[in-house]
C-alpha cells in the first residue's frame, strides 16, 4: 500500500537508508529536482506522472514503513531488508 508520505518523511527516510538524493533518483528514475522539490514540501507534495509512488514505493521496498498521517505524527519506522 503507497502512503502519502510528507517531504520530511521522504528526507528522513532517504537519510536513514543512507541514501543520497542521486541514489534516489536511479532507483526511481525520478528526477533529482523534483526529488529535492519534495523534500522541501511542508506536507504531502503534489503528485505528478505518478513519481510520489514511485519514490515511496522504492523507499518502503528497502524496508521504510511510512507511520502516521500527514496531519497527525508523521514519521518512519526502519525494517530490516529481507534479500
Amino acid at each position: 500500500m503507497t502512503h502519502n508520505a510528507t517531504g520530511m518523511q521522504i528526507r528522513a527516510a532517504r537519510n536513514a537508508l543512507g541514501w543520497s538524493i542521486e541514489t534516489l533518483s536511479g532507483t526511481t528514475g525520478v528526477s533529482m529536482r523534483t526529488i529535492i522539490r519534495y523534500e522541501d514540501v511542508d506536507g504531502v507534495p503534489r503528485n505528478r506522472s505518478g513519481n510520489l509512488e514511485k519514490v515511496v514505493a522504492a523507499l518502503e521496498s528497502a524496508g521504510i514503513e511510512f507511520i502516521g498521517t500527514p496531519d497527525d505524527g508523521p514519521g518512519i519506522r526502519i525494517h530490516a531488508r529481507k534479500d
